[in-house]
């Protein structure tokens, strides 16, 4: 203890916290004394829109033509409509059947839909019809069934 000198005095300082080193004033203040400042803008800072990836991106970059998806067939949008009345559904009991949204059944019929065949094989098992292949509006097989 008597190696201590009691008259030196020791200030410690808390250091900046990160908001007040990134206020206009700390940034002003570094740039007067000559200190490196280092700004960087971020993209898209907030949002998450670097990664949303659409299902079919790749599909239509590959299109050199036309940009556009391969739609429905109106022919299939007829016969879905036809096989449909066929069993007295409204497009929203098929829907219900199907369990999809009445609009999709609609977009189907329209002629507007993007094909997916699960939907598809959907519809056909409802109204009993081929919507796919060669054989369009041909009554489905009652082949053996899986067990």
């Amino acid at each position: 203890m008597a190696e201590s000198d009691w008259d030196t005095v020791t200030v410690l300082r808390k250091k900046g916290s990160a908001a007040q080193s990134k206020s206009k004033q700390a940034i002003t203040a570094a740039q007067r004394k000559g200190e490196d400042v280092e700004t960087s803008k971020k993209w898209a800072a907030g949002q998450n829109k670097q990664h949303v990836i659409t299902k079919n991106t790749a599909k239509l970059d590959r299109e050199t033509e036309e940009l556009s998806h391969q739609r429905v067939p109106l022919e299939v949008g007829k016969v879905i409509q036809q096989g449909r009345q066929n069993k007295g559904l409204t497009q929203k009991d098929l829907a219900t059947k199907i369990n999809e949204k009445p609009q999709i059944i609609a977009e189907y019929e329209c002629g507007k839909a993007i094909p997916n065949n699960q939907v598809m094989g959907k519809i056909e098992r409802a109204i009993g019809l081929k919507l796919r292949g060669k054989e369009i509006g041909q009554p489905l097989d009652a082949g053996p069934k899986k067990k």
